[in-house]
């Protein structure tokens, strides 16, 4: 393995760009950044030439081009890849062509094997049925034929009018997908071929794979997250806690993240709430360690109004939420940033520290400020950006890749994420203050090209302040 200075190429863009190059500069290594046409304002390019030089900017047609982006990395003799999230963060081909290419790299994260194992949904059911992990109930193979996949959808629908359901609904998933795409909700056992067919085709256009999952709808569940990291060695792991990603817009997409999970000394739940935080975080740790997980991961669960958690999936990278997690967590007392871990395990050095280093403390959450309008389906938001500001605080945090010194234009190619803001109190009532103190101060303006206010997402983050960690 390469030692010394490393050269990072980060094949990603916007505020996880700049967070991964500072992390490269705090750990003595040079960092390669890259960027479209429709990113030239973005912050991370300008981080990229005052921090690094022309060198250290190369501009592509796509983040999306495997080709272009080894192009790069061998143009400027990159010895690593750092994918960030989305993109090629959980492509397993991908990471595997890092690792195996004639002039070889390191790829920043799970290897590549490890991804292949955890990305498929039915391998990661099979792992934690065998190590007693509650999994959702439903099909444990992806389903191909119509009418195999009619049967058993019967069949769950049964089962859940025999256990006096309300309203019953099943999920079909694309076996092969994950972040909340490929999936319908189905409540009527007369939709489902439809659905089917939809989703197996949509499986087909972006997997090539044609597999369906078919899962029980557990309403009314909370969405929990256990951060685990882990040295490449993959015989040794820690977990960073649980954090509690249920405040999501209409496509499930993750708008508020608290750490951690359950505020059991704020809240009162019906159901013992440190205990499945002890449950999920051991049997994650317990399928991180049987699979050899070798960086940074997070095992997400849904647990029922009951207090029953269900393992969901594993996402194998670093994920948008990691600083929520990292904001409650110190080693040795000393503040965590997850980011610059996966860049320094990934690049194989020790993990350094044991669990009984890790020290838990208060509560934090994280708003994803994002121009577009709640009310209507949460619509993207397209225009310029005019002014945008904070006041800043020593329990807040802000990553955004939108300058705040001048006019920033939306780019119609990707969501409209403007910033993410992360929040530290000592208590749930404290958070809650903090957070709405934030956002009642945030500056905020701009206009389309018919001259219409910006719209946003921060109503929306305020209004549902009020309920953080209530189930």
């Amino acid at each position: 393995m390469y030692s010394g200075e490393h050269r990072v190429l980060i094949a990603n863009r916007g505020e996880i760009a700049i967070r991964i190059a500072k992390a490269c500069i705090e750990l003595n290594h040079r960092f390669i950044c890259v960027y479209t046409e429709a990113d030239r304002d973005s912050g991370h390019v300008r981080f990229a030439r005052e921090n690094g030089g022309d060198k250290s900017l190369y501009r592509i047609s796509s983040y999306r081009d495997d080709n272009e982006i080894f192009s790069v990395a061998d143009n400027s003799e990159a010895t690593a890849i750092h994918p960030g999230y989305g993109f090629f963060a959980e492509d397993f081909r991908f990471a595997r062509r890092v690792a195996k290419r004639e002039n070889p790299l390191i790829f920043i994260g799970p290897s590549w094997w490890v991804i292949r194992e955890l990305g498929d949904k039915i391998n990661t059911k099979h792992l934690a049925r065998r190590l007693n992990v509650p999994t959702i109930p439903g099909s444990d193979k992806p389903i191909y034929n119509e009418i195999e996949a009619a049967e058993f959808a019967d069949s769950l629908f049964s089962f859940q009018k025999e256990q006096g359901f309300k309203a019953t609904a099943i999920m079909v998933k694309a076996s092969a997908g994950g972040g909340g795409m490929g999936i319908e909700e189905v409540t009527d056992q007369d939709e489902f071929r439809s659905a089917f067919r939809r989703i197996r085709n949509y499986a087909k256009r972006q997997f090539n794979d044609e597999g369906v999952l078919i899962e029980q709808r557990i309403y009314g569940f909370n969405h929990l997250e256990v951060q685990i990291v882990s040295e490449r060695s993959g015989k040794k792991h820690v977990h960073f806690g649980t954090r509690n990603c249920s405040i999501q817009s209409s496509g499930n997409q993750k708008r508020i993240e608290v750490a951690p999970g359950f505020a059991p000394d704020g809240i009162d739940y019906i159901f013992n709430a440190a205990s499945v935080l002890e449950h999920i975080t051991d049997h994650s740790l317990s399928m991180a360690k049987e699979v050899g997980y070798d960086n940074v991961g997070t095992w997400e669960w849904i647990v029922t109004p009951k207090g029953d958690p269900f393992l969901m999936e594993v996402n194998t990278r670093i994920q948008v939420e990691n600083g929520v997690s990292a904001a409650i967590s110190s080693i040795h007392g000393n503040e965590v940033d997850i980011v610059r871990e996966q860049l320094r395990l990934g690049l194989g050095e020790e993990l350094g520290y044991s669990q009984s280093d890790v020290a838990l403390k208060g509560l934090a959450l994280e708003y994803r400020i994002l121009a577009e309008n709640p009310d209507d389906n949460f619509s993207p938001w397209v225009g310029t950006i005019s002014k945008f500001g904070w006041k800043e605080q020593d329990w807040l945090k802000v990553y955004t890749q939108v300058p705040t010194d001048c006019d920033y234009e939306i780019p119609t190619e990707f969501d409209p994420n403007l910033a993410l803001a992360i929040v530290r109190g000592d208590s749930l009532q404290q958070l809650r203050e903090r957070g709405l103190f934030f956002l009642e101060g945030l500056q905020l303006q701009g206009a389309d090209r018919f001259g219409n206010e910006l719209q946003s997402n921060i109503t929306y983050l305020k209004d549902k302040t009020s309920i953080i960690l209530e189930f």
